[in-house]
C-alpha cells in the first residue's frame, strides 16, 4: 500500500470453494483487545503462528509483539516507510519492505531482531511474501510497476535483488502458487498481473470485474483461487488461479486493505469497521456474518493454526469534513478475532 494506513479498517470474510453451510460455522467475534501503545503507524500484519509472535511495520520501525500477552518483544529500528514484514524461519531470517527515500528491504535476524543488512531496491516498496518452495522473497515497488525477488539466503550485506519484473501498472498486494507463478493485484488497471518466474515475465493480465481497483490478494492453495479484495466497485472477488474466470462475489465495506483465507471461509479486512464472513453454498457465494470491530481495524494478519485474526488499529480524533481521522497518540491496539 503506498500510503501508511492509519485510517480506519473494516473485514469481509468471503465464502469458498467446498465452503460448510454458513448456519454450521461457529460464528467469529472480537476475543479481546491488546493495548500496545508507541508511535507510528501501521501496515501489513505478518503473524508468525509457530512461535505466537505478531510483526507490525509502524511507519519508521518494526514491533514484535507476543500474540499471547501483547508484550512488545522487540522493536527493530531503521525504516523510513515500513510496509510488509515476510518470513523465512527455517533460514531465522525476517524482511521488511521500507518504501521511503530510494527503497529498502531489511533483513533481520528471527531470534535477536537484529538488522543483519539492507538491500537497496526501489521506491515504495511495498508489499512482500515468502514463497517456502520456491525459497525467494517476492515484493513488489507500486511507484515503479515493477516485482522484486530474489533468495532468501541472499548475502544480507552485498547482495543484490534480481532484475526487476515489469507489470504493466501500479501493484499493491500479491500472492504466489509455490510453483512458479505469482499473482499481484494492479490497482490503477482494475487487473491482475500473472508472471512467470521462470519466463520472468507478465503472462496474463485478468481483470477484476465486478469489482474494481484490486488491493487485497490471499490464494486458497486447495482450491486454487485467488481472493480479491476490491475497493470501487467495493466486492470480495473470487477469482480461479488457472485462467482468471471470476467465480463470484460479495459486497464489503469500504477501504479494502487485505484479504485472507482460512479453510473454508474468506476475510477481506476495510476501513470501516465491519468484519464480513462468507461462504460458499450450492455454488453460490454469499455473507453468512457480519462482525463489528472498531474503527481503523483495517489490515489483518491471519494464525492459520490457531484460527485467529489480528487487526491493528488505534483510537481516533473526530474528523473535519473531508478529512481522515488522526489515531490519538499512544492508542495504537491490536484487536484478535476468533471463534467463540
Amino acid at each position: 500500500m503506498r500510503w501508511m494506513r492509519t485510517a480506519v479498517v473494516a473485514a469481509a470474510l468471503l465464502p469458498l470453494a467446498g465452503a460448510v453451510p454458513a448456519m454450521a460455522q461457529t460464528e467469529w467475534s472480537v476475543l479481546r483487545t491488546m493495548h500496545i501503545g508507541g508511535e507510528g503507524g501501521w501496515d501489513y500484519l505478518t503473524v508468525d503462528a509457530q512461535m505466537h509472535r505478531l510483526f507490525v511495520p509502524r511507519s519508521t520501525h518494526t514491533q514484535v509483539i507476543d500474540a499471547d500477552t501483547g508484550k512488545v518483544l522487540g522493536d527493530i529500528p531503521g525504516q523510513k516507510t515500513a510496509h510488509g514484514v515476510a518470513l523465512a524461519p527455517s533460514l531465522n531470517r525476517g524482511f521488511i519492505t521500507d518504501g521511503g527515500g530510494d527503497g529498502a528491504i531489511l533483513i533481520f535476524d528471527l531470534k535477536t531482531y537484529e538488522v543483519l543488512g539492507k538491500l537497496a531496491t526501489l521506491p515504495d516498496s511495498d508489499g512482500i511474501i515468502y514463497d517456502a518452495a520456491l525459497g525467494r522473497v517476492l515484493a513488489v515497488s507500486g511507484d515503479k510497476g515493477v516485482l522484486m525477488t530474489f533468495k532468501a539466503d541472499i548475502d544480507p550485506k552485498n547482495g543484490k535483488i534480481d532484475p526487476p519484473i515489469e507489470l504493466g501498472g501500479a501493484p499493491e498486494f500479491l500472492a504466489s502458487d509455490g510453483a512458479g507463478k505469482v499473482y499481484i493485484n494492479l490497482e490503477d488497471k482494475d487487473m491482475v498481473a500473472v508472471v512467470d518466474l521462470n519466463a520472468k515475465k507478465v503472462i496474463g493480465r485478468w481483470p477484476v470485474a465486478p469489482g474494481g481497483h484490486p488491493v487485497g490478494m490471499a490464494m486458497d492453495k486447495k482450491t486454487k483461487r485467488l481472493m480479491i479484495g476490491c475497493r470501487n466497485p467495493q466486492k470480495l472477488v473470487v477469482m480461479s488461479a488457472a485462467d482468471g474466470k471470476v467465480l463470484g462475489s460479495v459486497p464489503i465495506g469500504a477501504g479494502v486493505d487485505a484479504t485472507q483465507v482460512d479453510g473454508a471461509q474468506a476475510f477481506a479486512s476495510c476501513r470501516d469497521g465491519s468484519l464480513i464472513v462468507g461462504a460458499e453454498k450450492d455454488g453460490t457465494y454469499a455473507v453468512a456474518q457480519t462482525v463489528k470491530t472498531p474503527l481503523g481495524a483495517r489490515t489483518m494478519g491471519l494464525d492459520a493454526v490457531h484460527h485467529k485474526l489480528y487487526m491493528p488499529t488505534a483510537e481516533f480524533e473526530a474528523a473535519a469534513a473531508g478529512q481522515r481521522p488522526k489515531a490519538k497518540p499512544d492508542s495504537f491496539m491490536i484487536v484478535e478475532v476468533g471463534k467463540k
